[in-house]
């Protein structure tokens, strides 16, 4: 027998149900004026954008989801401030559209949000609902997609120095060149292998300098041909190339008093070179199919997987633009350099893993681990994360062993273990070595880069006590 209940008459009426109803949809919500003014935001909203109950209210929906382009001075005006960009924002000519035409419209709205100080792009999609009330015209806003949000704002934990994990020798001395080298108004040139987290890198150094309270703009110049790159970091103007409908500010003007961060930068084209020179010596720029020049204080931050030197020599890569951009040089070693990091950054990634999926995990068995560090790792500390989610998947919730690792590591030859490039035991190293660890000959092999037999033949040979 199936019960039914009708709904009464007068609910759709009640304040109380409508704000329930309001704060009870699985999506965020803003309620926007002709002005493009929020008038109301739900509490899904508000927390996606890290905003406090009520604080969106007021601002324009830009401004209250962290646009870089939007106006801050549109903050609790009546009439928030359009800017430049905001003319032909893809959000704010739905909302238009669907007063206009009273009609419901739904699309994909692109942005470029504020997080932690570094800007991020984002996609989100919106339908934008038309209503009157009281003789004012509205629009209902719906953000689909408002988890993307919250997950762009959720902090980083788990990092131990400077946003980056390990303690080995050569990341302590990492660490102290980027605390050196970050309060200093200098470009900076990151080398590394791929996947050695040259990223987190550039992020310690904006974030320990003095211009930490502006943006981080990051840039992949690999990813972009030419004309897309230009347009990408000088910005271009309406009508400078099909497809130009609008103008657009650049990835340096949005850098302007902070730090741009440009990736791959051995990628960069001759042609590009000679524009990205211009804006080291000068400051100065014009955006494509603009006559103005536009004056620019960002520091460059430059990363690449390239011996530039090399590059140099063989004529790929202007000398005169290497030496201004390796003013400080700063090198992230690679994984096999610091296999005693291995077990803190496996964990590390396992807890990254369990906050992702919202759920507990075991642990890491002392058998993966020792199967890890004996992997060669080309891929560096990108590729043993993947191998911790790979673990995690095969496991099924019980603890990771050796035979749950990806076939790579497991099928691949594996390294005997040696100790690093360029380290050579000696008294002081083994004994730092083992107070480190209270005496664990197996913890402080791992932490060398050493088999525990090579660990135990040294003891032995030079009698050295824990």
């Amino acid at each position: 027998m199936t019960m039914t209940c009708d709904m009464p008459s007068n609910l759709m009426k009640s304040p109380e149900f409508l704000a329930t109803l309001f704060d009870a949809v699985p999506c965020g919500v803003i309620v926007v004026d002709e002005n493009r003014c929020i008038r109301a935001a739900n509490r899904i909203f508000e927390s996606a954008v890290g905003l406090e109950r009520g604080e969106a209210i007021g601002s324009c929906e830009g401004f209250a989801i962290g646009c870089v382009n939007a106006d801050n001075e549109g903050h609790r005006h009546e009439i928030p401030v359009i800017g430049e960009a905001c003319q032909t924002c893809e959000a704010r000519h739905l909302a238009v559209k669907a007063l206009k035409m009273d009609v419901v419209q739904r699309g994909r709205a692109r942005f470029q949000i504020n997080v932690r100080g570094r800007v991020e792009d984002l996609t989100l999609t919106l339908n934008a609902a038309p209503f009157e009330c009281d003789g004012e015209r509205f629009a209902i806003v719906i953000v689909e997609d408002v988890s993307r949000l919250r997950g762009l704002r959720r902090p980083i934990e788990g990092a131990t120095t400077l946003g980056m994990v390990g303690s080995d020798p050569k990341m302590e001395e990492l660490y102290d060149t980027v605390r050196q080298v970050a309060p200093l108004d200098v470009p900076v040139l990151i080398q590394g292998e791929s996947g050695t987290g040259k990223e987190l890198v550039a992020n310690a150094l904006h974030a320990e300098s003095r211009r930490c309270d502006r943006l981080l703009v990051p840039v992949n110049c690999g990813a972009l041909p030419d004309g897309l790159l230009e347009s990408e970091l000088f910005g271009h103007v309406k009508g400078a190339f099909t497809g130009a409908v609008r103008n657009k500010r650049g990835r340096f003007h949005l850098a302007d008093r902070g730090t741009i961060f440009l990736d791959e930068i051995g990628e960069l084209s001759p042609q590009m070179q000679v524009k990205f020179l211009r804006v080291l010596q000068n400051g100065t720029f014009e955006p494509v199919g603009d006559e103005r020049t536009v004056e620019v204080d960002a520091r460059v931050i430059c990363a690449t997987n390239r011996d530039l030197e090399s590059e140099v020599a063989a004529g790929r890569f202007r000398a005169d633009l290497f030496y201004r951009l390796c003013v400080v040089p700063i090198t992230a070693p690679p994984l096999r350099e610091r296999l005693g990091d291995i077990p803190e950054l496996a964990d590390y990634f396992l807890a990254k893993v369990g906050k992702d999926t919202s759920r507990a995990l075991p642990g890491i068995t002392t058998q993966a681990i020792d199967r890890l560090v004996q992997h060669t790792w080309p891929g560096n500390v990108r590729e043993l994360e993947n191998a911790v989610r790979f673990a995690v998947i095969k496991s099924q919730g019980s603890p990771i062993l050796a035979k749950h690792l990806p076939p790579q590591i497991l099928g691949g030859r594996a390294r005997k273990p040696s100790k690093p490039r360029g380290r050579k035991l000696d008294r002081t190293l083994v004994s730092d070595a083992l107070q480190a660890t209270d005496g664990n000959k197996s913890e402080a092999a791992r932490h060398l880069g050493v088999s525990r037999a090579t660990l135990y033949r040294f003891l032995s040979e030079h009698r050295v006590s824990n």
